[in-house]
């Protein structure tokens, strides 16, 4: 949360004329109003998930670039991705933003500044409630891993 991931998801869409899909827009639009706790969220994303599933696959199937602003913060997460390449038979790059809490935190700060109170995730006590499930993937998880040290904006 709050390491840069949407825009580094803009920036690869962008460099690599791919389709970007970001998981808060969808979700925003499919189930406008009803996500406004991680149970909500929890609750939903697999909807979500379960749609995308043949979309996914038939962009890529067709050799169409993917980008997914989607968090990958567990292993079963992550296991979702790699049912998607796997099933379309075609190449993939995890991109790990191995990124402080400390620096996170203070990139949430900034990102909040201004917003209404009671928007989606933005204290601190929100970023530790779903950091604290966070699991940094491992090379025997086996993807192709690249990871980002710096802020991606």
């Amino acid at each position: 949360m709050a390491a840069g991931k949407s825009t580094l998801a803009r920036k690869l869409a962008e460099k690599n004329s791919a389709i970007l899909l970001v998981e808060d827009e969808w979700l925003s639009q499919l189930f406008p109003d009803e996500i406004a706790t991680m149970s909500d969220y929890i609750k939903y994303v697999p909807r979500l998930q379960k749609v995308l599933i043949s979309h996914v696959n038939s962009l890529l199937s067709h050799g169409v670039s993917v980008v997914m602003d989607f968090p990958a913060n567990t292993v079963d997460q992550r296991q979702w991705f790699r049912g998607l390449f796997e099933a379309a038979n075609v190449a993939h790059t995890l991109h790990y933003l191995d990124i402080s809490n400390e620096v996170c935190k203070q990139q949430l700060r900034e990102r909040s500044r201004g917003k209404p109170k009671g928007s989606a995730f933005t204290t601190e006590a929100e970023f530790e409630a779903i950091t604290k499930y966070f699991q940094p993937p491992s090379n025997n998880e086996g993807f192709n891993m690249l990871i980002h040290t710096h802020r991606a904006c």
